[in-house]
């Protein structure tokens, strides 16, 4: 069929230029490389919203225990916030003393220590004759040492301020959060369509009650831990059993290595003692953190979820290397919730297919 003028008919396709490809290609790279750099400079501050979140998520079935007893959700947060700074408190007042007494002896000590290493009859003034440790000390530091001092002593005192103003903030996002939790949830169910939403909103409602769950499990292992520690360090004499015993609860929180972890900082200390009861300090661990893995743990977690001791492995490992003790602490209750959502939803579609 003829067409009725010249170029009727025919299709006009777009083209575009070698520019605008490109040009778009290097914004996108441009956008993402910025939006990479965005997130690698608050790291830290995510890492803390992550640890609030978590912490208040933690608590949330405390907070609702007790709203089911008709206490208002506000009064209910600050009952369990109260309780953890109780804690917090509690934790400071066991550790700061002690730790306060060791620094003020040690520094009675240094002047005695010089005296010492200018006596030819004592232990250190005979290391000092053979090997002249005061002269290598001053050729290392030279006239540097001062400089080198009150940099170390800004450097200490800036991870303090750190430390303490993470600590805080972590506080009060976990406060704002546990107020807020059921507005937030509310928030996310609005972007899931309604026809699906009951069905995210059960999901979403079982994982967080067995991540509570497990939380409110570790507290009680590591409780146990904690007062088994004191007991112990009570009993044979041990300096600072209650400060050990809460070091060693709050380890014990960590999955895998924390444990392991105060049993050996406690050992040590046991070796002011004698080495006879560092080495016992050390055999009671071994035996407890078996104790703790084949009897206390499956106990204590009989009413939250069991995990494959594969999973919690990769878990704590994936989670340490990416965001360290934060990390490995929340790694778990990660691991819950993915086995959570993988059980419900994604492996009965396999089995239907």
């Amino acid at each position: 069929m003829p067409s009725d003028g010249p170029g009727r008919g025919l299709r006009v396709r777009p083209t575009s230029s070698w520019f605008t490809t490109g040009f778009s290609v290097g914004l996108g790279l441009t956008l993402a490389y910025t939006a990479l750099q965005t997130v690698l400079r608050i790291s830290g501050i995510l890492t803390l919203l992550l640890l609030s979140l978590f912490s208040a998520i933690s608590l949330e079935p405390v907070v609702a225990w007790m709203t089911r007893r008709r206490i208002r959700r506000g009064w209910a947060v600050a009952l369990a916030v109260a309780g953890l700074l109780g804690l917090l408190a509690g934790f400071l007042a066991l550790v700061i003393p002690p730790v306060s007494d060791e620094v003020s002896a040690l520094v009675a000590a240094v002047p005695k220590w010089l005296e010492q290493f200018h006596d030819r009859n004592s232990f250190l003034g005979h290391l000092e004759a053979r090997y002249h440790l005061l002269d290598r000390a001053r050729r290392e530091f030279g006239p540097h040492a001062g400089t080198t001092v009150v940099g170390g002593l800004l450097g200490a005192g800036h991870i303090v301020v750190n430390a303490v103003t993470g600590a805080g903030l972590v506080v009060v996002l976990t406060v704002y959060f546990m107020v807020g939790m059921e507005q937030l949830k509310r928030f996310g169910y609005r972007f899931v369509p309604l026809s699906r939403r009951a069905a995210v909103v059960e999901l979403t409602e079982e994982i967080l009650l067995r991540v509570g769950r497990y939380m409110l499990g570790n507290v009680v292992t590591s409780v146990i831990a904690g007062l088994a520690t004191f007991a112990w360090c009570a009993g044979l004499d041990v300096p600072y059993p209650a400060a050990l015993g809460f070091f060693v609860a709050v380890m014990d929180m960590i999955p895998i290595v924390g444990s392991t972890i105060g049993g050996l900082v406690v050992s040590l200390v046991a070796l002011a003692v004698s080495f006879p009861v560092a080495l016992g300090t050390a055999g009671f661990y071994v035996a407890f953190r078996l104790a703790e893995d084949y009897l206390i743990m499956p106990k204590a977690m009989s009413f939250a979820v069991n995990v494959h001791p594969i999973v919690t492995v990769v878990a704590v490992v994936v989670g340490g290397a990416l965001l360290g003790i934060v990390g490995a602490l929340i790694a778990i209750p990660v691991a819950v919730g993915i086995g959570i959502v993988l059980d419900d939803t994604v492996f009965p579609r396999i089995d239907r297919a």
